[in-house]
């Protein structure tokens, strides 16, 4: 290498750093029953957590609009592919596509001056969910954690969850398709119980949390 390609080397390698740096998801399966994590876009897809056990995902700084979510009720063959009873994603162990509703969904994005984070229901729920930092000085997480499958209004039960209204209904009231529409019942039902969730697609009740770039994330199923 030439003086002058070191030079350039020596002046590109901090940059370099930065966007490699990858922050590091431990995925936590706390409830008394097996928990099938999935992760999407990045993070391997799937993994299988019985009681106690954990899968760490490292997601490089810059990545956007990611989603993880715990899927109960699986049955996989030795080729990875099966079907859950809920978060669902394709009938395959490796998530590449979100899974099909009811689930409870962790949601972040990465950006090089800010890293933002959130619980979401409004794919409606499956399992109970902690969400926090545990590094960087940042220390505000999110928890729901209320019996909100027990508790479902009938018309919105599903087999091992409880399902978000547009899923249901499928009207622009609830799905919000024409970028326009309020609470309702149905969101109030989710907001009154985890009132730090999203809990319909326009909710704006400031749900979202934030931390300094290159802080490491915990991720709970029944914190």
């Amino acid at each position: 290498m030439t003086l002058s390609g070191i030079h350039l080397f020596l002046l590109l390698l901090p940059l370099l750093f930065i966007s490699t740096h990858a922050a590091a998801f431990e995925i936590r399966n706390q409830c008394p029953y097996t928990v099938w994590a999935a992760a999407i876009p990045v993070g391997g897809g799937g993994q299988q957590l019985d009681p106690g056990q954990t899968w760490t995902i490292n997601v490089i700084t810059g990545t956007t609009e990611t989603r993880i979510w715990g899927r109960t009720g699986c049955t996989f063959g030795s080729n990875g592919r099966g079907r859950c009873l809920t978060g669902d994603c394709g009938g395959v162990l490796q998530c590449s596509t979100p899974g099909q509703p009811p689930n409870t969904l962790a949601e972040y994005s990465l950006n090089q001056k800010l890293d933002m984070f959130d619980i979401s229901l409004v794919d409606g729920f499956n399992v109970p969910m902690g969400f926090s930092p545990t590094s960087g000085g940042c220390t505000r997480g999110i928890n729901c954690t209320a019996d909100i499958n027990s508790q479902c209004p009938n018309e919105l039960r599903a087999p091992g969850g409880c399902n978000n209204p547009c899923t249901v209904f499928k009207t622009n009231q609830y799905c919000c398709n024409s970028g326009s529409c309020g609470t309702t019942n149905y969101s109030r039902f989710f907001k009154d119980r985890c009132p730090n969730a999203y809990s319909y697609p326009l909710d704006v009740s400031g749900a979202a949390f934030s931390c300094p770039p290159k802080t490491n994330y915990s991720i709970v199923f029944c914190p």
